[in-house]
């Protein structure tokens, strides 16, 4: 009797031991999800296009739970695409939004993962891109867009702010 007993008293502190871990776990990957993506905000250039155009993308913060983008491509000194990017926190998730002109509603990219410098998002219901991933390293941006076997590569350097 005493050997059973025992044996129930050692699974269940190896059953409670596993559940304070998970718990843990759990907790520590919640806290280390970023509120915010204030490494994003301000005018950035792409680097890699070709000469005849140039590609802008402008970050500004509106609050903490929302940053609103604009990107255009300029050819010579026309706008050939513009479009307005948003990071929106719904509840306790946030969405890229994307909303190209002409358009009436925005596509939605879920943010998958993140961390300080970087986040995903995907929508696999969209034809193209599926998958949005951007990250900073110091002045330097790099977004990628990709789905389908397609990827699309951006690479942008922060510009340099005027003051008045």
């Amino acid at each position: 009797m005493k050997k059973i007993i025992f044996t129930v008293l050692i699974i269940c502190l190896n059953i409670s031991c596993r559940s304070k871990v998970s718990l843990n776990t759990a907790a520590e990957n919640q806290s280390s999800i970023p509120e915010s993506f204030d490494w994003l905000p301000g005018n950035w250039q792409r680097v890699n296009e070709a000469p005849d155009k140039q590609i802008y993308e402008r970050w500004v913060k509106i609050g903490n739970k929302e940053y609103t983008g604009f990107g255009y491509t300029l050819k010579n000194t026309d706008t050939i695409w513009q479009e307005d990017i948003k990071l929106v926190k719904h509840d306790s998730t946030w969405n890229f939004e994307v909303m190209g002109k002409g358009e009436d509603q925005p596509t939605i990219f879920r943010i998958k993962n993140f961390e300080p410098g970087r986040f995903n998002a995907e929508n696999q219901a969209n034809e193209f891109p599926k998958n949005i991933t951007y990250s900073k390293n110091g002045d330097k941006l790099h977004a990628v867009i990709s789905g389908g076997g397609e990827q699309i590569q951006f690479d942008f350097t922060r510009l340099k702010e005027i003051n008045n």
